[in-house]
């Protein structure tokens, strides 16, 4: 899972620890999101593209559709500029409701 960018001076590598990182730290930006545990984060990268599928809690009362969009938008906007990844899908899956 490990993204690798390949230039003139070198290669940058980009450990999977830290693509898990931006992903948690996407999801975090979007009020009442949160990640349900710690392997909570399934992310594939494969050429430079990656797919993310994610299980989250949500507020109770929460606009369900609206979060889960939140998050997408959040995680497909960190993965590419802090990256340079093309994001294909981000799947998010609310399995839990805080009270």
């Amino acid at each position: 899972m490990s993204h690798v960018i390949e230039g003139p001076a070198g290669t940058i590598t980009i450990s999977d620890a830290a693509l898990q990182q931006v992903v948690s730290g996407a999801v975090g930006l979007v009020t009442g999101a949160r990640l349900r545990r710690r392997r909570a984060v399934e992310l594939e990268v494969k050429a430079g593209r990656a797919r993310v599928a994610l299980e989250l809690a949500a507020p109770l009362g929460a606009v369900l559709p609206d979060l889960a969009r939140g998050v997408q938008e959040h995680v497909t906007a960190a993965l590419a500029g802090m990256c340079g990844l093309a994001v294909e899908a981000v799947d998010v899956a609310i399995e839990e409701l805080d009270p």
